[in-house]
């Protein structure tokens, strides 16, 4: 939406009232015009309308709302902010799939956050040299492989997240940091530089923040939400047994994103958290790009004949086809699950896996889980 919109102030009103996500927005869009309509008619009718007697609803909260949007604006025409609300074209399309995501955000950059391809890659603050070098390679080697754009999202802070940003900068890969302030600031103020080369190299930096909100502890775990629901995916790199990242993780599969870590040794501090989502069975593990790639069923520029195997199966019976079909749209599943779906004993189902693996067709994973290769 245009700066200049007559309708955007009562928007980012709207938006600024506590808990408004895109559910909630879009149950009080039903029956009521528009934002404007919102502040503008009575309290009474309001009441009547909503069938509730919330203090959102009152004269005096609405108008306090409207003045912080007006100021805000003043804000956002200074700075060249991007408004981004979610029935306009340009709104992340991925987080209308989240419940709980914010209905606007605010953003400077030009970057297109509906990219084909969008990637989020988190870990610890306190990333080790192993954990570095393998989010600059595997950056790097998307980079390469991926057919369409590819957008790297993080959350600009010390560790696992500004490597990732600094990786997509040196692979010329467009990047987004996701703050848990307004963007009249950047936290940490040491990546000042990096925000602005983000920006300069067609990245953005976003945030639901507005310049009037004070950063609370609260913010970075809220944060996480909008990094994980951006993506098309989320790679752990790195993680002690506790961290945001395991958050993020775990905020990733409720919206059915598919989350990968990346193992290391069970001495390491910092990939027990990575080990342990894995043997959970709450992420894939990956090695390198190709891992991610493959996993993600997205096409490759470096590996077409891999590409054409996926539509070059050997000859199945109907019942094998059945599993294939099912495991393409489940994603990897427990035996027990797929013998639920497939309404079939297990002894005879897992037959038809054995030779669904001997055929090169399935892979089988860790705890009993079947997906396709």
């Amino acid at each position: 939406m245009a700066v200049n919109s007559p309708d955007i102030v009562y928007r980012m009103a709207f938006a600024g009232i506590r808990g408004m996500g895109v559910e909630l927005a879009q149950r009080l869009l039903d029956i009521i015009p528009s934002e404007k309509d919102f502040f503008d008619i009575s309290e009474r009718e309001l009441k009547i309308i909503t069938g509730s007697r919330s203090k959102v609803w009152e004269r005096s909260f609405r108008d306090e709302m409207l003045r912080k949007a007006e100021y805000e604006m003043r804000f956002v025409e200074q700075k060249n902010v991007n408004v981004l609300y979610f029935t306009d074209d340009n709104y992340p399309k991925r987080l209308l799939n989240a419940s709980d995501a914010p209905i606007l955000l605010y953003a400077i950059g030009g970057c297109d956050l509906n990219a084909k391809h969008v990637i989020s890659i988190v870990g610890t603050r306190r990333s080790t040299y192993y954990g570095a070098t393998f989010c600059d390679k595997l950056v790097e080697d998307l980079s390469q492989m991926l057919e369409g754009e590819v957008v790297i999202v993080s959350g600009l802070a010390y560790g696992t997240d500004i490597n990732a940003h600094r990786a997509a900068l040196k692979y010329n890969v467009p990047t987004v940091g996701v703050q848990a302030c307004g963007l009249n600031k950047i936290y940490p103020a040491e990546h000042r530089d990096d925000a602005a080369h983000i920006v300069q190299q067609g990245g953005a930096v976003v945030s639901d923040y507005t310049s009037q909100d004070q950063i609370h502890r609260g913010n970075f775990l809220a944060r996480n939400r909008i990094i994980a629901a951006l993506s098309d995916c989320t790679v752990i790199v790195e993680s002690a047994n506790k961290g945001g990242a395991l958050v993020t993780a775990n905020i990733a599969a409720s919206y059915s994103r598919d989350v990968f870590a990346v193992p290391g040794r069970v001495s390491d501090e910092f990939s027990k958290g990575c080990n342990r989502l894995i043997m959970n069975n709450q992420a894939a593990a990956i090695t390198c790009a190709e891992d991610l790639v493959k996993a993600m069923r997205w096409e490759s520029k470096l590996l077409p004949e891999k590409a054409q195997e996926l539509e070059l199966f050997p000859q199945l019976t109907a019942e094998q086809q059945k599993v294939v079909d099912i495991l393409r749209k489940q994603g990897d599943m427990h035996i027990n699950d797929l013998a639920g779906m497939m309404a079939m004993p297990i002894y005879r189902l897992m037959a038809i896996l054995v030779e669904l693996d001997t055929k090169g067709v399935i892979a089988t994973l860790p705890g009993c889980r079947y997906s396709i290769k």
